[in-house]
């Protein structure tokens, strides 16, 4: 058995990479369960759902604690400890609402593993082509409501201005595109520490995004004679150093 899902972790074949890409989808499926949910009122549907949610998550962690080689390395790993808090956040009900948000983070591990972007560049000529946006896009996305679920879970209760999740993704979005009305303020010390958090690093991926679609686009394509790796399109040699390169397309029907 273990050697079974070993290969459906780990393997290449057909069978491993369908079983990967439905842990993708149902990643993706409990993301959009949690923001969802995060602007109405639990109901105990919800709540058994968090539950079930929690307990294939739990699963999917202990398998990958059993055929972890290395397990001592395996519990040094920033993933790991998303995981951990993602179980928490859906099993255990002290956890509540704020820290449950922070499930989002398991999506930003699943998606940035080498083995799931060598297959998407291999299945999708789509993901390819705009790899650099979609991950810039993703990078944006997953701080924004992680940003957001911190905000709410550290100042529903303290400050009235944030009074549901949609004041929180408010204050995140104007802060984070420079707007600032000041209409919304966080209050303490740590507000204003998230606050510069939000400033800072959303800032920096905000134009990152900005910056990888409106330049123009390049290739992957390391050059044999002084190692330049991007390149335009069309080119047909190295810009730094001159050499011929050849870029492979896809051709157009």
């Amino acid at each position: 058995m273990l050697a079974r899902l070993k290969e459906l972790y780990e393997g290449h074949g057909p069978a491993s990479h369908r079983f990967r890409y439905a842990l993708l989808i149902f990643d993706i499926l409990t993301i959009l369960f949690v923001i969802v949910t995060s602007f109405i009122p639990h109901t105990p549907a919800i709540e058994i759902t968090d539950l079930v949610l929690g307990v294939v998550i739990l699963a999917d962690f202990l398998v990958r604690v059993a055929i972890e080689r290395r397990k001592g390395m395996f519990f040094l790993r920033v993933a790991t400890w998303t995981d951990i808090i993602a179980i928490v956040s859906f099993i255990a009900p002290i956890a509540g609402e704020g820290l449950g948000f922070l499930r989002i983070l398991r999506t930003l591990r699943l998606l940035h593993t080498y083995q799931l972007l060598h297959r998407l560049r291999a299945d999708f000529p789509y993901f390819r082509r705009n790899e650099e946006v979609v991950l810039a896009a993703i990078n944006l996305a997953v701080f924004l409501f992680v940003m957001t679920g911190l905000i709410y879970a550290l100042q529903h209760e303290v400050n009235p201005d944030i009074r549901n999740y949609a004041d929180a993704l408010y204050f995140t979005v104007t802060t984070l595109t420079t707007t600032g009305f000041g209409d919304i303020t966080l209050s303490g010390t740590g507000g204003r520490m998230l606050s510069v958090g939000v400033m800072i690093f959303g800032v920096t991926l905000f134009l990152r995004l900005a910056q990888v679609l409106f330049r123009p686009p390049k290739v992957k394509e390391t050059c044999k004679t002084c190692g330049l790796s991007l390149h335009d399109a069309d080119a047909v040699h190295c810009k730094h150093c001159g050499a011929v390169i050849h870029i492979e397309t896809e051709g157009e029907l």
